[in-house]
């Protein structure tokens, strides 16, 4: 599936999900906590800080080519959002329902695959523009 994507397209597809989540976590922070069991502020929080990485995402999604160490440190930072994301509550930082513990995971899950595929695509060489 990787190479269905470019690095480009990929981190547009990441900078729009990493927007919505952002934007739902803050909008709807009290709601998704009585859902899930999780802090509203955790979750508010957590949606402000998804904002500017998004932006940034955005941002180095229409360089061409992608700057290596800006695709990286997406990469990296994905990998540490799916670290806290399972690490935090297994050490009591949070404590989710059973709904929570399924909303951490799949929104885990899906950055998971995100970094993998843009790790994937950093490999390939860029096409011509």
């Amino acid at each position: 599936m990787s190479k269905m994507f470019s690095l480009n397209g990929l981190l547009a597809i990441d900078a729009i999900t990493c927007a919505a989540m952002g934007v739902l976590l803050m909008v709807a922070a009290g709601p998704v906590a009585a859902l899930t069991a999780l802090p509203a502020s955790f979750l508010f929080w957590a949606g402000a800080v998804l904002l500017p990485i998004a932006a940034f995402m955005a941002l180095s999604a229409r360089l061409r080519p992608v700057p290596a160490a800006a695709a990286g440190l997406v990469v990296l930072g994905n990998i540490g959002w799916v670290i806290a994301s399972l690490l935090l509550p297994a050490l009591g930082f949070v404590t989710p329902n059973a709904l929570g513990w399924i909303f951490l995971a799949a929104q885990a899950a899906v950055v998971a695959v995100l970094a993998t595929l843009e790790a994937q695509a950093m490999q390939r060489p860029a096409l011509a523009a």
